[in-house]
């Protein structure tokens, strides 16, 4: 098992780039909004200088090929809900004009019904008192018409309201497929601009990685043709050498994220010693921390056992938690790794004396390209999501215990026997 790999180490040192000491570079990007990644010289040397992290590119076009698919998207979908509203309002007007042919066709037989019989009750030899009888006859039957008829209007407004109903459920239907469509809108925009944000990100740290390993090996080359002294060249040489690996360790985020959106993410699990892994993992950064004056601290707490884990992921896993403790602990501060087992889990935790989080962050820093502080763009806001999905597929668990101001524990628990 090795810790100081080509892509699993912490980022060491900041983004350089060759720029001349007294000349700006005349050519630039995205509209003259940032300095192009040229090399130059001045004088026989070269200067480093930042790269700014964002660079506005709004001015490279006018609109966005986003805008004039969304303007398509609008058109078809209005297109396609006028059909299904006419298709619908057809439908129904249909529906109900047969429902009401059906029911007046049935009161009119019922009313011929009730016309014949008393047609015949009329016909009848009339009784003693003939008169008296027939006036009864018409109050009896002008109660009856009276009441048929307001059965009639009862049953036509439980048939309005029954319509009313279905009208108010399909505008109710609609509203909450807009406010669906709305909803899965907004989250399509947001992923698109955090796509092309991300993109940006990327694709500015790599060709600044690259930047700097031109312009030193132009250093190196001038110092061995000027033959000066071998030891700015060995400086010179582990830098291009942190570069690559910090290019490497970038491009292997990328086929991570890769492989964990197409559900194919490796984990290869074999008997490990978490132990051994945490001792190797805090000396690797020991350098680092020392330079940063924070003291850095494995604790074992016995007793420990074998798990079964894919060691290279674990390593993975504890150098993207303490990268970031270390980046987010000021210098005095302190940062312990600590490894126990509890019950059938193994129990790793990486604690800080940092900035902390506010509790809405908690969870949400484990998303995609979610940095850690909103403020602080270095990284891509991989670490910790890749994290996730690595402790996900040993079928543990990965959260945050923190408060803004008191420092952030990291916690990870791997069940030392999995299933299967």
């Amino acid at each position: 098992m090795r810790v100081a790999g080509e892509r699993r180490t912490a980022a060491e040192g900041p983004d350089l780039r060759c720029t001349p000491r007294s000349r700006q570079n005349p050519h630039t990007m995205c509209g003259g909004r940032g300095p192009a990644h040229s090399l130059a010289r001045d004088d026989g040397l070269w200067l480093m200088a930042p790269l700014p992290r964002r660079l506005d590119c709004a001015a490279m076009t006018t609109e966005s090929p986003h805008h004039a698919e969304r303007e398509q998207t609008d058109e078809s979908l209005r297109v396609e809900r006028e059909k299904a509203d006419q298709a619908v309002e057809g439908h129904l007007s249909t529906v109900e004009e047969r429902a009401d042919a059906i029911v007046n066709q049935a009161r009119e037989r019922a009313d011929r019904l009730l016309a014949a019989t008393r047609a015949r009750t009329d016909r009848l030899p009339p009784s003693g008192g003939a008169q008296a009888g027939a006036e009864v006859l018409r109050r009896e039957r002008r109660a009856e018409d009276r009441l048929l008829q307001e059965e009639r209007d009862t049953a036509d407004e439980a048939l309005r309201g029954e319509r009313a109903e279905h009208a108010a459920l399909l505008a109710s239907e609609r509203d909450e497929t807009d406010r669906d469509l709305l909803a899965e809108r907004a989250r399509s925009d947001d992923t698109l601009a955090m796509r092309d944000e991300f993109l940006g990100i990327v694709s500015h740290d790599l060709r600044n990685m690259l930047t700097g390993i031109v312009g030193f090996a132009g250093l190196i080359a001038t110092d061995l043709t000027e033959q000066r002294p071998v030891a700015p060249s060995i400086r010179h040489a582990g830098r291009i050498e942190r570069s690559a690996a910090r290019m490497n360790r970038l491009i292997g985020d990328l086929v991570d994220i890769a492989s964990i959106e197409a559900g194919r993410l490796a984990v290869a699990r074999e008997p490990g010693d978490p132990a051994a892994v945490v001792t190797e993992v805090v000396e690797f950064f020991q350098v680092q921390a020392a330079a940063a004056s924070i003291a850095l601290v494995a604790r074992v707490i016995p007793p420990t056992s074998l798990a079964v884990f894919d060691t290279a992921r674990i390593v993975q896993v504890l150098t993207n938690l303490i990268s970031n403790a270390l980046k987010f602990t000021p210098a005095g501060g302190r940062v312990i790794v600590q490894v126990e087992r509890r019950g059938d889990d193994m129990h790793f935790a990486v604690s800080d004396t940092g900035v902390g989080l506010p509790a809405d962050r908690l969870e949400a820093v484990f998303g995609r390209f979610v940095q850690v502080a909103d403020n602080d763009r270095r990284g891509v806001g991989l670490g910790l999501y890749i994290s996730k999905c690595i402790v996900q597929g040993h079928e543990g668990r990965i959260w945050v215990e923190s408060a803004p101001g008191q420092g952030s524990t990291f916690h990870v628990t791997l069940p030392v026997h999995p299933a299967g």
